[in-house]
This record gives structure tokens, C-alpha cells and sequence, in this order.
């Protein structure tokens, strides 16, 4: 049999076949057709593809599909960059911007990696860190007239574990005020919840991890900041010398799940409601997190940044401290115990002795995260399943 026997020849009236799925570009690098094109390229390296570790396709698709989803209805463009994790975004972000004896503005009730961050890698660097209430603007305009090194104040809004609201506007402004940037983790709310950009942040993370793939099956993270140049200039060369970039197979998990993202978090928020107040009238617990009760001290700050619902995140404190949460936490039997969030299952941790194990227990309890405090990522679930759950482990 000849070897043409095999090959389709083209009709003159064929159309190309357009895949309905994103493809994986599962390559190290890409062809040129000449030399001149090579040169071409790698002179401007936004014009093509070169290798997988500057940018490709697949990753490209799905950090511009957040980017969009960061600005909708917004009257500008912003840039993302897909990295290997959402640590790997925020160090990506801070190395980037940051030189040796600036400074970084934030809060002392962040994720325990990312404080663990910068106070055993970035201050060793020569990038000193100013914790503060980020909700007490007058103390925050305080310590930016105190300390004029700081280029960045550095928000999680709600945060992790606490659920603390910060004022995005606010922070906005103080900020360009002093010419630094405001930069948000908006990983809890996701931008279906909430939209940093609108309220002036100049760069928004997340650990796509989360709630934008929302099923537990990859890492990767994502930088999107509303300056072209810098972002490429600043955040994409330190992405591509670090080696930080998001592979184009954990890209393409994330972005099937971006397309049941705005069903998924309606359905966490109506839950996460519905758990908030049960344990709200719960005899065996203290207090609550959630910025959609009234009793939440941000709850005018929630609803005027936050919209469609406040998001599957909460947390509680048992009265009985650490031995009470470990009873409940062992008596769990529909949900897990499980050291991630944002999946469609409920899933629950004790930071104090998981995420925030290695955060200075003094800068741990004065921002609220106790040894009591549980951490809930509340699922999709049947509401009445997750509520039972809870109520037969704190009937102990």
C-alpha cells in the first residue's frame, strides 16, 4: 500500500475543525519556521509562543478568561499570568515589585503561608512587613505616614481563617496617595462575589486551586493586575526566571472549572448561610464568622463590596478551646478533614494546629485565630446532610 493512501486530501469547500474543548498544549517548547522568525519572537516574546516556561496556549487561555472575569462590566482590560500555585503567585507578585528595603503594608489574620512568606523569606531578603488592622483606616493612614517605604498593602478580603472585611476603597486610595499599589487575594469570594478592581486594587491573586477549579484536582494560582507593562515587565519575567509558570494540564482543570463557577458559588453562599446560623444559635459555640450574618462586625463592608451572596467560607469558635474543637472535628463523619478549601465537598480544618502551626501563637491569637477556631469550607451539598453532620459532632 502506497504511503499518499493515508493522507486526507483537502476539498476546496473543508472548514478547519475547531475543537469545542480547550486543547492541552502539552509541549516543552514551540517551532519556528526560520530564523528570523526565532529572532523575531524572542525580541518580543508577546508576539508567539517559544517555550512552555514563557507562556502557553492553554495557560494563556485561562489566565485571560480570569482576567475578564476580573474586570466584566468594567471600563478596562487587566493582564493575568497562570502560575504553578497561588504561594507561587503571591511570591511571584512580591519579588517582582519589591527591592531590598521597601516595605509591605497587611494584616496579621492571613493564610499561614502566606505570613510564614514574609517573615521567613521575604524579610531575610530585605523586604521588611508591617502588620496592622487593615480595618482601622485612620491606624493604616497612621503607619503609611510612619513608614514611607511601603510600596505595597497587601489585603485578604474575607481573610483566611478569620473572615475579616477590609475596605477595598479605602486602602485603594491611601494607597495611591502615597504612590504604592494595593494588591488583594481574592480567592474566598472569587471575582462571581466580588470584584477588587472595581474598588481601585491594582493586582488580584488567587490560588486557582480553590473555588475556581473547585474540585480538588490541581494546583496552580494566577496574578492579574491592571497595568500591561508592569505585569509583563515586572510579575511575567519573575514568573519565567523562577520558574513558577502553571502547566498547561493543571490550566485546563482549572478552566473546566471556571464553567460551573457562578452556579457552584451561589450554591456554597446559600449553604454556608444556612451552617452560619445554625451555629449561631448553637449552645457550645462563642461566636461565628460570617460576613453574611448581621452580627459580623464587617458586615456593612461585606455587602457594600460583595454581591450574589457572601461566599462558602466561615469559621467558629467552640467554647471549650482546643479539646472542643478536636471532639468535633473527630466526630465529623459526612464532611472531611482536609487541608484545602474551595471544593465542591465540605470540608473542615483547625488552624491552629495545621495552616497557622508555624504563625507566631502571639501574632496568631491577637488577630483572632484561636485554638478554638474551626475553619469551614462549606460544600454544594444537601444542606440538611451538612447540618446534621454538625450537629451530631457538637452534641459531644
Amino acid at each position: 500500500m502506497q504511503l499518499d493512501s493515508f493522507v486526507v486530501k483537502e476539498r476546496p469547500d473543508s472548514r478547519t475543525t475547531a475543537p469545542h474543548i480547550l486543547p492541552i498544549y502539552a509541549t516543552s517548547s514551540f517551532a519556528f519556521e526560520n530564523l528570523d522568525e526565532c529572532i523575531a519572537v524572542f525580541q518580543n516574546p508577546t508576539t508567539a509562543h517559544t517555550y512552555s516556561r514563557y507562556g502557553n496556549p492553554t495557560t494563556d487561555v485561562v489566565a485571560r478568561k480570569i482576567a475578564d472575569l476580573e474586570t466584566f462590566n468594567l471600563d478596562f482590560q487587566a493582564y493575568g499570568i497562570m502560575t504553578s500555585s497561588g504561594m507561587a503567585a503571591i511570591s511571584a507578585l512580591f519579588i517582582g515589585l519589591l527591592r531590598p528595603g521597601e516595605q509591605i503594608l497587611t494584616q496579621g489574620n492571613l493564610y499561614g503561608g502566606t505570613t510564614e512568606l514574609l517573615t521567613d523569606i521575604l524579610r531575610p531578603l530585605g523586604i521588611e512587613v508591617i502588620f496592622a488592622d487593615l480595618r482601622n483606616i485612620e491606624q493604616t493612614e497612621k503607619l503609611l505616614h510612619t513608614h514611607p517605604r511601603v510600596r505595597i498593602i497587601y489585603a485578604e478580603t474575607p481573610a483566611n481563617p478569620t473572615l475579616a472585611c477590609v475596605d477595598l476603597l479605602a486602602l485603594a486610595q491611601l494607597a495611591h496617595h502615597r504612590d504604592a499599589w494595593l494588591a488583594v487575594d481574592n480567592t474566598f469570594a472569587t471575582p462571581i462575589l466580588q470584584q477588587p478592581f472595581a474598588f481601585g486594587a491594582d493586582f488580584i491573586v488567587h490560588s486557582a486551586t480553590k473555588f475556581l477549579n473547585g474540585h480538588g484536582n490541581s494546583i496552580a494560582g494566577v496574578v492579574v493586575g491592571r497595568d500591561f507593562e508592569l505585569m509583563r515587565q515586572k510579575v511575567w519575567r519573575t514568573v519565567k526566571l523562577m520558574g513558577a509558570n502553571c502547566s498547561p494540564f493543571e490550566a485546563w482543570l482549572a478552566h473546566n472549572g471556571l464553567k460551573t463557577l457562578a452556579l457552584r458559588m451561589r450554591r456554597h453562599s446559600a449553604n454556608a448561610l444556612a451552617l452560619a446560623q445554625f451555629l449561631e444559635q448553637h449552645p457550645a459555640v462563642s461566636r461565628v464568622n460570617y460576613p453574611g450574618l448581621p452580627a459580623h462586625p464587617d458586615a456593612e463592608v461585606a455587602r457594600r463590596q460583595m454581591r450574589g451572596g457572601y461566599g462558602a467560607m466561615l469559621s467558629f469558635e467552640l467554647k471549650g478551646g482546643f479539646e472542643a474543637a478536636l471532639r468535633c472535628v473527630n466526630r465529623l463523619k459526612f464532611c472531611s478533614l482536609v487541608p484545602t478549601l474551595g471544593d465542591v465537598d465540605t470540608l473542615v480544618l483547625h488552624p491552629a494546629s495545621s495552616s497557622h502551626i508555624n504563625v507566631p501563637p502571639d501574632l496568631r491569637l491577637q488577630h483572632g485565630i484561636t485554638d478554638g477556631l474551626i475553619r469551614v469550607s462549606v460544600g454544594i451539598e444537601n444542606p440538611d446532610d451538612i447540618l446534621a453532620d454538625f450537629e451530631q459532632a457538637l452534641a459531644a
